[in-house]
């Protein structure tokens, strides 16, 4: 699949208000629902139709799903009755506890809630087939809109559903989101922290529970108080023991939510109480308290707590404590920016790099308190096409204290100050930090190379801090080309070069394409060192096309020498960056051989140049290099024409990469 470019750099935090249009009409929901009550029709959305892609992309339904609306399911269908509460979801036969324990989490942030589900829809005056939720997708609210048509069985919901028959909140809410995803097939397991994020905006923290800090009971106290939505499960240790009953009524695999904790007096001591719900309904804890868990129990028989903190758009208004929120949009790209970890030395240094610069300390304390969080983007929705979680996660290092991105030599001789605590198949991974105050540079990055996925980074600090994209346009400086030495004062090897130019241009001392094939040819297969396949013709003609000055399509002996002594140089930068000596250079190595050739460009200009000049297995021979090396070469000095002389309106705006970039896409 291939990955669109997405501007670097920080950006802002949306607010809650802001959510986007998502159907393909660019309507908004209260425009298509006006539509259809002014046509008299109930809305049919051709965005995720009533069949079978909608529900599976690799199987065929086992049963014969019928799409019907909930009027013509039950008598007088209700949205919401009596308030959307935790007791109103019960899970049907699609493998998405994980989702519905999210849910259950989030009915109990009334605030949250409203976000999610709007309030200015039902069954009521003004229905027309139509609803619409809101979910959070990689740092902005997106508005989804889906029709009430319902998949079901001998008249009964399938899927999700709510314990009135009546009540149809939940199982439009699930629609939406698999809307969202690509398929109901696509909402088959996952993490129930995945979901929270979506609803809410937050940000996770995973704590196993052996593990658990001491003052644990207290952090899942604060967390509830605060509307943080928590999750937890119980690890399996194969295939074998998903959702695998224990002795005392718990399900291995599955996801639970925690919607409630409290300390009582029995037998005159203080008892820790947590209560947890099984989005199932079917299968409860037996052991002592019942509907209630002694907190020392749910300690010993849970393995995973998951809590999403809130971020300031989602908080209540009262809330004690507000993060700073910083965005960098990015991605990990084969053969440019997918550099792997740092056990691959030769490649994680082209990965994304972002400086952070912790300026405040914390009240009273001596160091920054900060917590990033990294998502891989849209591989739910990836997964008809083949795509699984990529394994993900990222280190911080000290900055040398250079505005430039940092190459395989810094990362040679430095170690890390701090990295996630795993690399882990996960939509997220996200740790809290604490550093003396300072600049650091970031890195976040797949385990292993060559993996393509978009990921959204997000800083959450407790004091502000300053990022900036390592990755961004720098200038480029190149000096003025040499002129040719004046007859008469030429020295021995000018001579002879003056004497090859002449037996090849002939008469008219001008060099034709055929004729610079012949003596480019020539002279670089008796370079013992070079290895290469012959220049082509096509090769050239592109050759005199960017350095003819005189628009004549060809090469006269002032445009043939300022060519021949950058030639020289470019071939001697091949041979340096052709380690192995094969002919070929690794895309990844392309980066320092443009740098040394006086290029540095942003991501997204080296992806265009891999795509362009790189082959299937990221190598690129001596004949792609000089092509690139040529069109990046008279693009440099078109632009820097254009600056000075400030002819061209239409250019002065653009700096030098965006200048290139569109050279390179004519």
């Amino acid at each position: 699949m291939p990955y669109l470019y997405r501007a670097p750099g920080p950006q802002k935090h949306p607010v809650p208000e802001d959510s986007r249009i998502t159907h393909s009409s660019g309507q908004s929901f209260e425009q298509l629902r006006q539509a259809c009550v002014q046509k008299g029709v109930l809305f049919e959305d051709a965005d995720f139709p009533a069949n079978n892609s909608s529900l599976f992309y690799s199987e065929r339904p086992q049963i014969p799903f019928v799409w019907k609306r909930p009027g013509e399911i039950v008598k007088n269908p209700e949205f919401i009755l009596g308030g959307a509460t935790r007791t109103d979801i019960c899970q049907g036969e699609l493998g998405d506890c994980w989702l519905l324990a999210a849910i259950a989490s989030l009915t109990l942030n009334k605030k949250a809630l409203a976000r999610v589900i709007p309030q200015d829809q039902s069954f009521g005056p003004g229905y027309a087939g139509i609803f619409h939720f809101q979910f959070w997708q990689h740092s902005e609210w997106l508005d989804v809109v889906v029709d009430d048509r319902l998949p079901t069985f001998k008249d009964r919901l399938v899927f999700l559903h709510s314990a009135d028959h009546r009540e149809f909140w939940s199982a439009l809410l699930e629609k939406a989101y698999a809307k969202l995803n690509g398929s109901y097939e696509a909402l088959k397991g996952g993490s129930t922290i995945e979901a929270m994020e979506d609803f809410t905006g937050g940000v996770a923290e995973t704590f196993a529970t052996k593990e658990a800090p001491e003052n644990f009971y207290e952090i899942l106290e604060k967390a509830l108080k605060r509307g943080s939505l928590v999750g937890c499960s119980i690890d399996i240790r194969n295939s074998a023991e998903s959702e695998a009953r224990t002795p005392f009524g718990l399900i291995k695999g599955h996801a639970y939510s925690v919607t409630g904790i409290d300390q009582v007096n029995f037998r005159g001591r203080k008892t820790e109480l947590i209560r947890v719900r099984n989005p199932w309904g079917q299968v409860e804890w037996n052991g002592s308290w019942s509907d209630r868990m002694a907190f020392r129990d749910f300690k010993t028989h849970f393995d995973k707590v998951e809590i999403c903190n809130l971020t300031p758009d989602a908080l209540e208004e009262n809330a004690l404590h507000k993060w700073e929120v910083t965005v960098h949009q990015g991605s990990w790209v084969r053969g440019s920016t997918a550099g792997g970890c740092r056990n691959f030395l030769d490649t994680f240094w082209t990965n994304p790099q972002i400086k952070l610069s912790l300026t405040e300390k914390d009240e009273g304390q001596e160091d920054c308190t900060f917590l990033i969080a990294l998502m891989q983007k849209d591989r739910r929705k990836l997964k008809r096409f083949g795509a699984d979680m990529l394994t993900i996660g990222y280190a911080i290092y000290q900055s040398p204290g250079r505005d430039e991105h940092l190459n395989k030599d810094f990362f040679r001789y430095h170690a890390s100050q701090a990295r996630s605590k795993t690399f882990i198949n996960l939509r997220e991974v996200s740790d809290r930090f604490k550093l003396p105050p300072g600049e650091y540079v970031l890195i976040p990055s797949t385990f292993e190379p060559h993996q393509e996925a978009d990921f959204c980074l997000r800083i959450f600090s407790e004091k502000k801090a300053i990022t900036q994209d390592m990755d961004g346009d720098v200038a480029i400086d190149l000096p003025e080309p040499p002129k040719p030495t004046p007859a008469g004062q030429e020295t021995e090897e000018e001579l002879q070069f003056r004497d090859l130019f002449e037996q090849v241009a002939g008469e008219d001392m001008e060099v034709t394409a055929e004729e610079l094939e012949y003596v480019l040819n020539a002279v670089l297969q008796k370079k013992k060192d070079l290895q290469f396949k012959k220049l082509s013709l096509m090769s050239c003609k592109n050759i005199i096309s960017l350095m003819d000055t005189s628009g004549n399509g060809k090469l006269e002996f002032r445009e043939f020498t300022v060519f021949w002594d950058k030639l020289k140089k470019w071939t001697n930068l091949f041979l340096q960056f052709d380690a192995d000596k094969s002919g070929t250079m690794s895309s990844y190595e392309l980066r320092m051989a443009l740098k040394a050739a006086g290029f540095q460009l942003n991501h997204h200009l080296l992806q265009l140049i891999v795509l362009r000049y790189a082959d299937e297995g990221l190598q690129l021979d001596f004949d792609d290099f000089l092509n690139c090396l040529v069109r990046l070469d008279n693009a440099s000095r078109v632009f820097q024409a254009l600056s000075t002389t400030n002819e061209d309106k239409e250019f002065i705006c653009l700096n030098i990469n965006e200048f290139i970039n569109l050279t390179m896409n004519i």
